[in-house]
């Protein structure tokens, strides 16, 4: 542990109490460490922007690169 510790509380459902109690028990760890360790992991979790998310997909799709360059794409626009 890295220094004093802060007591939380919080309210979890019966079934997911009991999750962690198993947890718990076959990873022979408190049930306080394994929040630790999970709120830490979510912490570290980093959120991915739309762009971010979708880098795998750019490219993928044949066709003009930016509809706006092409007249015909424009055509009755604005009308």
């Amino acid at each position: 542990m890295a220094g004093p510790m802060k007591t939380v509380s919080f309210k979890l459902s019966e079934k997911l109490d009991r999750e962690l109690d198993e947890l718990a028990r076959v990873r022979k760890s408190s049930r306080s460490a394994l929040v630790r360790e999970a709120l830490e992991a979510l912490a570290k979790s980093k959120r991915k922007s739309v762009t971010e998310a979708a880098k795998d997909l750019v490219g993928s799709i044949e066709g003009p690169s930016d509809l706006s360059t092409n007249p015909k794409h424009l055509f009755g626009y604005g009308k």
